[in-house]
């Protein structure tokens, strides 16, 4: 039976300086399950992630003998310190509170990172961008969710804004329209129902019909937010999937609606309009020339200092890592 628990060589124990040794020197195959390793253990070995107090585990040149005394599969631990504290296992609770038009991608973060951190647990409150950054000041929450930038008077009163992602909402028309630009000030006045006729905006005759989201949807509040229509939205439909709209679009030669760019990207039987003459793309919603598009903002307080759990997964948030998580979440990364 393989000894998958304990290694004792201490016949072999030599000073890391001995010129004998490799520091973690590869063993061969067929040694394996001479040494007892278990899999996992020798995954753990060759990768250098095994320990004895400070010091790595050590195995002597041309031999297939582990040469630190003692070493269990306990000593050894993943060196992927990317989001989880080094070689430490994080544990605790991380309260994060605000913007529901974050849900989606705070969903995707947090899940992923409790797959990465099983000490942690990640929770969110969607209480509105209002709430959440009072949460981030008042220190009911870790991190406070918004969907719009700090005021000036709330950065005046200790707060601190870090956007993680930017949201990118493409105005969509059916693939056979002959509209290809709008302004904002169309855009606003096609969905109140001030501007009823395509003719009107330099398209062929015909009445627009109106597709939105559900009451309660983060892309629509966002749209209502940036267009400045919030509960006047005069609405033919009213969906309850991003994947609903572009398919109503895509079946009415006469329907404009709106939809997160990620979700648009490769459509044929739908076009974005470009805005104000810019397309919507990542690069001009990076670039802030794309009009329709708001920050999403991780909220913290100037000079507190969060708990490791709370800090490894701002961190993790706000890398490079996470950056596929917020694309297919609906948002536009800013990691670099």
């Amino acid at each position: 039976m393989q000894r998958t628990m304990s290694i004792s060589s201490r016949r072999l124990l030599k000073s890391p300086d001995s010129p004998s040794l490799l520091g973690v020197h590869l063993l061969k195959a067929d040694a394996v399950s001479r040494l007892g390793f278990s899999e996992k253990l020798w995954q753990l070995v060759q990768s250098g992630s095994c320990t004895q107090g400070s010091r790595p585990l050590i195995l002597s040149k041309g031999t297939s003998r582990a040469v630190m005394p003692d070493m269990s599969l306990a000593a050894c631990g993943s060196k992927d310190s990317d989001n989880k504290g080094g070689d430490t296992a994080l544990t605790g609770k991380v309260s994060t509170n605000g913007s529901t038009s974050m849900d989606k991608v705070i969903g995707a973060l947090k899940e992923q990172f409790m797959l990465d951190n099983t000490g942690v647990t990640v929770t969110y409150d969607p209480t509105g961008s209002g709430s959440g950054i009072e949460a981030a000041s008042n220190g009911s929450a870790d991190i406070g969710l918004s969907s719009r930038a700090l005021k000036d008077e709330e950065r005046a009163n200790g707060l601190e804004g870090t956007v993680v992602a930017l949201d990118g909402i493409a105005i969509i028309v059916n693939a056979n329209s002959t509209v290809t630009d709008l302004s904002v000030e169309q855009i606003a006045k096609i969905f109140t129902g001030e501007i009823t006729d395509w003719s009107e905006v330099g398209g062929a005759a015909g009445t627009i019909s109106c597709i939105g989201r559900e009451s309660g949807s983060g892309t629509r509040d966002g749209f209502e937010s940036i267009t400045k229509t919030k509960d006047a939205c005069k609405l033919d439909q009213e969906l309850t999937s991003t994947g609903s709209v572009i398919e109503a679009v895509a079946g009415n030669p006469n329907a404009i609606g709106y939809a997160s760019l990620s979700a648009v990207e490769g459509k044929t039987t739908v076009k974005a309009v470009t805005v104000g003459g810019v397309a919507c793309t990542e690069a001009t919603v990076l670039d802030g020339s794309y009009q329709i598009q708001r920050p999403f903002v991780l909220v913290t307080k100037s000079g507190a200092t969060l708990s490791p759990a709370a800090q490894a997964f701002f961190d993790f948030a706000t890398s490079t890592a996470a950056a596929d998580l917020i694309k297919n979440a609906g948002a536009v990364p800013v990691a670099k």
